[in-house]
């Protein structure tokens, strides 16, 4: 029976090795971060269920370092949002309060070319924002390019992850 439950975490882990850890040693995805928490002295490798990477200050003499928030892939948590040809790959900054530090769209498959999410625009209204807004396009989100199918899947995904992630790792503030 041990031998059994051995075996099924070693497929496990050779199955889903992204899923379980990804170090930040590539120097696209830190640029990304570095973008998400500018403020930030290093991140953890991603890790947790779901994902996620850590975004940490530097550290006082002898003092663990503080957390300035979490970074996640809205393709890597459930339900996975789909647009007009494909999920959206975000990668969404989110500080300890629940309040996003920005989103970096990273792919995208629309039939159209430039189009909806890869204008500055689409990206920059995120910043700032609180995970208990709506996200509603045309209330709290605007369209941007009027491309509303990939536009609210984008905004639904990003409104998800972060929900997701805010319960799983962040404190509710007391009321």
């Amino acid at each position: 029976m041990l031998r059994l439950a051995a075996l099924a975490v070693a497929i496990t882990l050779l199955a889903f090795p992204a899923a379980q850890s990804q170090t930040v040693d590539d120097p696209a995805l830190l640029a990304q971060l570095k973008r998400l928490f500018p403020d930030a002295a290093s991140f953890s490798a991603k890790s947790g269920n779901p994902p996620h990477f850590k975004a940490f200050a530097a550290a006082a003499s002898g003092q663990d370092p503080e957390v300035l928030g979490l970074a996640y892939w809205t393709t890597e948590l459930e339900p996975l949002e789909r647009a007009y040809d494909g999920p959206i790959k975000m990668l969404v900054g989110m500080d300890t309060a629940g309040v996003l530090t920005g989103i970096i769209v990273t792919d995208h498959r629309e039939p159209y070319g430039y189009f909806s999410v890869d204008v500055p625009e689409f990206a920059r209204q995120f910043e700032q924002k609180s995970i208990r807004d709506r996200f509603q396009v045309g209330a709290d989100v605007d369209a941007v390019t009027r491309a509303t199918i990939t536009v609210t899947s984008a905004s639904r995904a990003v409104r998800n992850s972060s929900r997701r992630i805010a319960r799983a790792y962040l404190v509710p503030p007391e009321q």
